[in-house]
């Protein structure tokens, strides 16, 4: 089949999991119009019952979701930019974290809560932020991130089946940008599971998302040095496949973590802590990370392309792990 976008692909998941299973809805602002395409078409099929458009209130649709899934349905939540859900920090943090700890398990939250990141679009500094680290601390939520076409499609559909909360984190530029083969076929890919984008043996290049684009677009630049890099995309932070990132750093020797969030705290910090403590007797050089420098993104285009991290970048850091 043709090359199908990473937005298409997100609207392939919920189809499919919306034809397979009556309880899972989706609600959210504009999702029946979909500015990003990815609920595009699916009220016509479903109607207004199962893709709700709701008042511009994240609170109300964190809440909707929460009481919904506690009486036995699968919302799918959008919150259109995740600078958003921090009007509904309580209902997500204080309330789906930990009401199955605190029900002893009783309690089943099925939500899935899909959210848009990422700079790169000049949509100034309250609609690019990158808080994958706020959700990743709190017990109780899964962390999602997907970088390619496939792997949004399998993802989604094993966040929906999941039967917990997922935090479901999009990247506003790989919805038109990332394309690949997705199979029509029903299929999921798995949490906890990174992928090896590229095989290397001097260094290993740790992507979060978008920035996994970039450091394959670094390893090119390095093999013509005849720099060998390893890239290691994590797809999901909660739960973080440290055997298989520690186990290309033993091979290796040498990290360097990347990703479009601000530096200071990070989850590149958490991925270095989980090198340190699982490889660090391997280690040639201390890891490093490269990512926006900690103040907003800027408005302006050129300013916010130095802000977000470049292959530049990212080459010139691992020559300075191997110098």
């Amino acid at each position: 089949m043709p090359d199908v976008s990473y937005s298409q692909a997100l609207n392939m998941a919920l189809r499919e999991e919306m034809r397979r299973d009556p309880r899972v809805f989706c609600l959210g602002e504009d999702i029946k119009d979909s500015t990003y395409g990815v609920t595009r078409g699916l009220y016509d099929e479903f109607g207004a019952k199962r893709v709700v458009g709701t008042p511009i209130s994240e609170t109300a649709i964190a809440g909707a979701a929460l009481g919904a899934a506690l009486v036995g349905l699968r919302p799918v939540a959008e919150f259109m930019y995740m600078t958003f859900m921090m009007c509904a920090m309580d209902q997500l943090v204080n309330q789906a974290a930990k009401s199955k700890y605190m029900f002893g398990g009783k309690a089943t939250l099925p939500i899935v809560y899909r959210t848009m990141t990422g700079a790169g679009r000049a949509n100034a500094a309250q609609h690019t932020q990158s808080l994958e680290a706020w959700f990743a601390h709190v017990p109780g939520l899964k962390v999602v991130m997907p970088t390619t076409a496939y792997d949004a499609k399998g993802l989604l559909k094993t966040a929906i089946r999941d039967e917990n909360p997922v935090v479901f984190i999009e990247n506003k530029v790989l919805y038109a940008t990332a394309k690949g083969n997705v199979p029509e076929e029903d299929y999921t890919v798995p949490f906890g599971c990174a992928a090896v984008r590229r095989e290397g043996r001097h260094v290993t290049i740790i992507g979060l998302q978008r920035m996994v684009e970039v450091a394959l677009q670094a390893a090119d630049e390095l093999a013509k040095e005849g720099i060998e890099a390893e890239v290691i995309d994590p797809r999901t932070l909660v739960p973080l496949d440290v055997e298989t990132i520690a186990a290309s750093v033993k091979k290796t020797h040498r990290v360097v973590v990347v990703h479009e969030a601000h530096e200071r705290v990070g989850f590149g910090a958490e991925i270095v802590a989980q090198v340190v403590t699982h490889a660090f007797d391997y280690l040639d050089a201390p890891p490093l990370r490269l990512a926006n420098p900690n103040v907003p993104t800027p408005f302006s285009r050129s300013l916010e392309e130095v802000s977000i991290p470049s292959s530049r970048q990212v080459s010139a850091a691992v020559r300075t792990l191997l110098a």
